[in-house]
């Protein structure tokens, strides 16, 4: 057993899947560690599959015939790697959840795994990310809370929003080489001991998409293990490839997700009035002049869901 397998679950990203793929092993191939790649396809319609399959056969290629989505595309491939809940002797030390919208820079895969598997190192890392431009682009962030919910769905003062207020660490932070401290990290980049896995479970089902790298960070931090950010790896995210193509439904699954996010994890009393604001924010949304109307139904129906006792 290679002692990292990596996981990129894909769907209708096929350019960016074979640009993920040649950048990670171009990588690995230079730096290691020895991994083994798995490729989710999540049933796509742009040959995907396909295209991998010829241009990477060195990949493990499980081509779905129906949309997991990326929850249960990830735990499909961890089932199959050996986290099924049964003693396995067989695994390796640490499984990578990577993004197909990414482009990996020489050495960050082996900067994560020595980061991770430093003595007493934490349980889960995550890269520096940037965009595509070079730009900035926060990779780690502090568990939502009330604050952060203000700030995305009411008006707030510019100085806040990149700031503590709003879950953001310190842009130096990402400066220097050494991994920090974190709640949890951005999902495009995730890479998990193999104990860690064992302990906690598999990601959440119940999230088809978004929120589940919170829930399972919430958990590895509860099980006792730290989550880190490691400067040192730069992995470039260009963002939102796949969940761009049906704006709608993405923001339906993300606040449907949240809304579980919240309930999961939440105080009682912090939960109902997570709930509150989600209903009057949304109500408030969808009251934008010049509104996709399909966008307003969905804010519309998520803010029925939140005041839903």
């Amino acid at each position: 057993m290679p002692e990292l397998a990596i996981i990129i679950v894909t769907w209708n990203v096929r350019q960016q899947v074979l640009d993920a793929l040649d950048s990670l092993y171009a990588d690995l191939n230079a730096n290691g560690p020895a991994a083994t790649v798995y490729v989710v396809d999540n049933h796509s319609a742009d040959g995907t599959a396909d295209a991998v399959a010829r241009q990477f056969p060195q990949a493990r290629l499980l081509a779905l015939q129906e949309n997991l989505g990326f929850v249960r595309g990830n735990n499909y491939a961890l089932r199959e790697i050996g986290f099924d809940g049964a003693a396995n002797a067989a695994l390796p030390r640490a499984v990578y959840l990577l993004n197909p919208d990414t482009i990996t820079t020489p050495g960050a895969t082996r900067a994560l795994y020595d980061a991770l598997l430093r003595e007493n190192g934490p349980g889960l890392v995550g890269a520096r990310l940037t965009f595509g431009d070079g730009s900035f682009q926060h990779s780690a962030f502090r568990f939502p809370g009330l604050r952060q919910l203000w700030v995305e769905l009411f008006p707030t003062p510019g100085r806040l929003v990149d700031s503590p207020f709003n879950g953001r660490y310190p842009r130096e932070h990402y400066l220097g080489e050494q991994p920090f401290e974190v709640d949890f990290v951005l999902g495009a980049t995730m890479m998990l001991r193999a104990e860690v896995v064992q302990q906690t479970g598999l990601l959440d089902e119940g999230f088809f998409m978004y929120c589940e790298e919170i829930d399972w960070a919430w958990r590895i931090r509860a099980a006792g293990w730290r989550v880190e950010c490691v400067p040192a790896a730069h992995v470039v995210h260009l963002g939102g490839q796949s969940t761009g193509q049906a704006r709608p439904e993405s923001v339906l699954h993300l606040w449907t997700s949240r809304l579980r996010l919240y309930r999961k994890h939440l105080p009682p009393w912090k939960a109902a009035l997570a709930r509150l604001m989600i209903g009057a924010g949304m109500r408030r949304l969808a009251r934008t002049p010049g509104l996709d109307p399909a966008l307003a139904d969905v804010y519309r129906t998520i803010a029925t869901a939140a005041l839903k006792r």
